[in-house]
């Protein structure tokens, strides 16, 4: 590949893995991370085969020079998480939709003709693909406060109101963003489509599912619920699930997440389109609380909660077929394993 791979966001969970998988392969990697204070509270180690820029992904000449001869890019900077309240909004849009316009932009300029990977997420989906035995495929609409606080969970169908069977969502389904971390993701899809229409250089989108592994951050808005679930158990306290356990997601390694995105950057022909990344093995939030709790050792049960957040959804799972056809791309990493790692493995302050 002519002119190094460029990864923003290079220093953060997801990206150093993709940076230490291109630079075991014997890639040029540069990296571009401003080292966020929510998402680091503590300087992370930086691998010193990379190139390392320090900067913002919303400063226009930082980015000008970051991108400077590069081969291809891979775009991991983002805040994530729903969103802590409201307030956030303008943090969430300015960093993830204005530092991807930033990046566009100097892409454009720069005449690039590489090809661009985005991690994107299966937040934009809102609720999964649910099935009504009488209607068949129907999206419920947004659950009520008042069914949640009595207990009720389950999406029920719009039209008869039977309980709705949930099933793993394609990526041709549509999207229906429920919180603002989710709308800035989409919108990212949006801002990447538009650059591939106008420039023809080949966009990638991996929807992320739910990405656990060595270095997830902890007790911060980025923290995901397995490295929440882990640093209680770590307190020596029980992992508190939320509503009654019975949400279904779709647990993905950190390290099949980071071969994802090495295959599309350096298989031999530009792979565009969208793509969940998963296992392909959905399991509850309950089932992978017991499963951490086991692989620590300490003798202690989740403890059910039945709270709800705003903003959450009750299903949602890969359907991966589309990833694998067209991608190429197939989860490796075993559950249980996975799990026994990161019991022990070390978390990001």
């Amino acid at each position: 590949m002519a002119g190094p791979i460029l990864v923003t966001g290079g220093a953060g969970f997801i990206g150093s893995h993709v940076v230490d998988a291109l630079l075991d392969l014997g890639h040029h990697v540069r990296v571009l991370d401003c080292l966020l204070p929510a998402a680091h509270r503590e300087r992370p180690s930086i691998d010193p085969r990379a190139e390392w820029i320090e900067a913002d992904v919303r400063d226009p000449d930082e980015v000008a020079r970051a991108v400077d001869r590069v081969g291809a890019v891979c775009h991991q900077a983002a805040m994530v998480g729903l969103g802590v309240e409201i307030g956030d909004i303008a943090d969430y849009v300015a960093h993830n939709d204005l530092g991807t316009a930033v990046l566009l932009r100097a892409l454009a300029a720069n005449g690039f003709t590489g090809r661009l990977v985005l991690a994107s997420s299966m937040v934009v989906y809102g609720e999964g693909r649910y099935r009504c035995p009488e209607h068949g495929i129907v999206r419920p609409g947004p659950r009520r406060a008042e069914a949640l606080d009595a207990g009720e969970f389950e999406p029920r169908c719009t039209v008869c109101g039977r309980r709705l069977e949930p099933e793993s969502v394609p990526e041709d389904a549509p999207a229906d963003p429920r919180n603002v971390y989710a709308a800035t993701k989409l919108h990212q899809e949006h801002l990447c489509a538009a650059f591939w229409r106008e420039t023809g250089v080949p966009v990638t989108a991996l929807r992320y599912h739910n990405v656990y592994g060595p270095r997830m951050p902890r007790d911060t808005p980025y923290a995901g619920v397995a490295s929440i679930f882990r640093s209680a158990l770590a307190a020596g306290s029980p992992p508190r699930v939320f509503e009654d356990g019975g949400q279904r997601r779709d647990f993905v390694h950190v390290r099949d997440v980071a071969a994802a995105n090495v295959r599309a950057l350096t298989v031999p022909d530009p792979v565009p389109g969208t793509f969940n990344i998963a296992s392909g093995a959905p399991r509850t939030i309950l089932d992978m609380a017991r499963a951490l709790a086991r692989a620590h050792g300490g003798g202690i049960e989740p403890e059910v909660t039945g709270e709800w957040r705003a903003g959450d959804v009750r299903h949602v799972f890969a359907s991966t077929g589309h990833a694998a056809r067209v991608l190429g791309f197939r989860a490796m990493e075993d559950f249980s394993a996975g799990m026994e790692e990161l019991a022990t493995a070390p978390l990001r302050a």
